[in-house]
């Protein structure tokens, strides 16, 4: 296996210390890497100055920013989207009460309301509003109609991270402003490109992951979409690469996991702890070059 490189009081980086920016990158359940990462900014008692998420990149910057730890988001997590019968309980709490309320909600025969299921799952620390927040947050949307990213900083927090999740064929798209918008990582899987300039050391977290498999076995109808939508998400990451890498990039092995599979949120966690450490000796390392050449 390969790797790249209780809530917690933790400060902004004094003047004596490079600040520090983070991007947390789309690949639904594969997200659920972006755990250890925040479990070490806590454990090396370092906030960022600012954070960027597509899709699940954008919820996790959301608990992360509000100053919900790593830890505390792990135990949510595993208690809720990695526990089949809490998952089960909660979206059938969703369902509608009548035919006349679904047809009110936008009910669309395979394709759930992003919104409510957010409402459902969310942890309770995430708030209502961006200006709550305890760090600045970049939630990175995509404009259908207008096929461009927009970049959600104010107002209804929630509904940007609805709209940043609203994966296509899963979820139904979000309106914000009156634009129809939809998942985050369809146009700019990694947004460490919002962070140039406003930190001196720029994180990106990369799981987008690739289709996994033996080389020989036909995809089946969803694994050939999902995998399609990788290998295009893969693409615009190396062309962002070519006009600009952040000072450090992570690449946790996550290829082998579906876009879905909250459920194996344990297996996932256990499969990429490794990057915890490698990723707190990295930025120590780096840190100490910054401070020396400053």
């Amino acid at each position: 296996m390969k790797q790249d490189v209780s809530t917690v009081n933790v400060s902004p980086a004094s003047a004596s210390e490079p600040s520090v920016a983070l991007a947390l990158g789309g690949g639904g359940a594969r997200g659920l890497a972006h755990i250890h990462v925040i479990e070490a900014f806590n454990e090396l008692g370092i906030r960022p100055v600012v954070i960027a998420g597509s899709s699940i990149g954008a919820i996790m910057g959301a608990g992360m920013a509000a100053g919900v730890s790593g830890k505390e988001i792990r135990e949510h997590t595993l208690a809720t989207v990695g526990h089949r019968r809490e998952v089960v309980n909660r979206l059938w709490q969703l369902r509608p009460a009548s035919w006349s309320e679904a047809m009110t909600n936008g009910f669309r025969f395979g394709q759930f309301n992003v919104e409510r299921v957010l409402k459902a799952f969310l942890p309770a620390g995430i708030p209502a509003t961006f200006s709550e927040l305890g760090v600045p947050l970049k939630v990175v949307v995509t404009d259908y109609y207008g096929q461009t990213e927009h970049v959600c900083e104010t107002g209804d927090l929630q509904k940007a991270l609805a709209a940043s999740a609203a994966l296509p064929a899963v979820f139904m798209p979000v309106k914000i402003e009156g634009r129809v918008m939809i998942d985050g990582g369809i146009y700019n899987p990694i947004p460490f490109d919002h962070l140039r300039g406003l930190a001196e050391i720029v994180v990106g977290v990369d799981v987008v992951g690739g289709p996994d498999g033996d080389g020989k076995t036909i995809p089946s109808r969803i694994d050939s979409l999902f995998g399609a939508s990788q290998l295009m998400m893969q693409s615009i990451i190396a062309m962002k690469l070519k006009e600009g890498a952040p000072d450090i990039l992570l690449r946790p092995d996550v290829g082998r996991y579906r876009v879905m599979d909250f459920l194996r949120a344990k297996e996932i966690l256990a499969a990429t702890a490794g990057i915890k450490d490698q990723f707190k000796r990295t930025l120590e390392e780096r840190m100490k070059v910054a401070s020396v050449s400053g």
